[in-house]
């Protein structure tokens, strides 16, 4: 019976997040899920970074237009949905000087509008 609580004791040994997964509130199942929530997350912002900083120029040109195929691809990876990606267009462009030397900036914006 104390197999199952000593899983998620090494699995959150393993993540980053561990302090939130041990509150007085958190019970061993909501504990197990927000390891794997955390680990679809960073894949999730793996993915992004890779399209961000592979196609760095071509994004900021994509913002600055107002939209293009890499910063599509972008948005779709981070999960914003069809409907909000013009105001999120807009909020990028309105921050383009945080964008035009840092691409983790960016990577951390979109990561912030996504689901």
């Amino acid at each position: 019976m104390r197999w199952p609580y000593a899983a998620v004791i090494l699995i959150a040994a393993c993540s980053q997040d561990a302090g939130r997964l041990f509150g007085p509130t958190v019970s061993p199942g909501q504990g197990t899920s927000a390891v794997m929530g955390s680990a679809a997350y960073q894949k999730r912002q793996g993915d992004v970074e890779l399209i961000v900083k592979s196609n760095y120029t071509q994004i900021k040109a994509d913002i600055r237009a107002g939209g293009g195929p890499i910063l599509t691809k972008a948005m779709y990876a981070v999960g914003i949905a069809a409907s909000d990606r013009p105001a999120r267009i807009i909020q990028l462009q309105s921050n383009i000087g945080l964008y035009q030397t840092t691409p983790g900036a960016l990577v951390t914006a979109l990561m912030v509008y996504g689901s």
